[in-house]
């Protein structure tokens, strides 16, 4: 079960860091926020994940996607808040 709490805290913190990331020209500091929501991912509720991951194993951990998937990821939570 999804819990309320869970969508805002996940949507308050992914929210916050998709703009720092966004606006960013500092790669030490992009860098940073992957590894955060990486680990972030890592510790999130499994149905929460798959919920926004479309059941992509490396969604919000691939560095190739990861503004694309911080921006979808905040999409999908904010239309579930």
């Amino acid at each position: 079960m999804i819990t309320k709490d869970s969508i805002e805290t996940a949507y308050s913190f992914l929210h916050q860091k998709q703009r720092i990331y966004v606006h960013s020209t500092l790669d030490w500091q992009k860098d940073d926020i992957e590894m955060a929501i990486a680990a972030y991912a890592d510790g999130m509720s499994t149905e929460l994940y798959d919920a926004i991951s479309s059941g992509r194993p490396d969604f919000l951990r691939n560095h190739q996607q990861f503004q694309e998937d911080i921006t979808k990821a905040v999409e999908i939570l904010e239309t579930m808040l």
